[in-house]
């Protein structure tokens, strides 16, 4: 092979190969959007009202999330955005987690927030938000949120780049599944019974 022919062939996988990686995400669609089979199209058809609990008067005891996705808000289908309300109230935490199709821009509106996330070289990058405060969680990368104020809630906003970012819980993956015991044990250098006991906090 000549060096000008390795040259250009070089160059065309190269290209190819930065196009693949510019397009990754939601697929384009060929039409301005997706109406799913018997679907009334109307003005509620783009509407979702699914937000308005977070304005009820309501006292959390646990960590809640809601979502404005693809499942959630069959309008977005197609058009690559998502958005979730996460609620802490105090001393809660979302668990470690990824979405394997988004990366995740998250808007402190209410509260503190300890946020971190750890890269593919085990390296933790961690921030503490304030109010008004943003932060990006790279796509596909294992993340967590933690309102470690002992008296007051907290609520943050995140924004996906996909009707369906997909979500990975990390302990509830290890912990709830089907996954032998024995590999679990090997895995994290304990004994079964140790495993068994983790399990037993996931039990449904």
């Amino acid at each position: 092979m000549s060096s000008t022919t390795f040259k250009v062939l070089t160059l065309i996988i190269s290209v190819v190969t930065i196009v693949q990686i510019s397009s990754a995400g939601d697929p384009d669609i060929l039409s301005d959007f997706i109406v799913p089979p018997n679907t009334t199209l109307d003005g509620n058809f783009f509407t979702f009202t699914g937000f308005r609990a977070i304005f009820s008067p309501t006292t959390l005891s646990a960590f809640r999330i809601l979502k404005a996705s693809k499942a959630e808000f069959p309008a977005l289908d197609g058009q690559s955005v998502s958005y979730a309300v996460l609620e802490f109230p105090s001393g809660s935490i979302n668990p470690p987690h990824t979405h394997p199709r988004s990366a995740e821009l998250l808007f402190t509106i209410q509260g503190s927030l300890q946020v971190g996330f750890v890269d593919t070289t085990n390296k933790l990058f961690t921030q503490t938000l304030q109010t008004g405060d943003m932060f990006v969680f790279p796509k596909g990368l294992v993340h967590f949120q933690h309102n470690v104020d002992p008296k007051k809630p907290a609520v943050a906003i995140s924004a996906f780049g996909s009707a369906s970012a997909g979500t990975v819980s990390i302990p509830n993956t290890l912990f709830n599944t089907t996954i032998d015991d024995n590999v679990l044990a090997l895995a994290f250098r304990t004994d079964v019974a140790t495993i068994q006991t983790l399990k037993k906090g996931f039990a449904s």
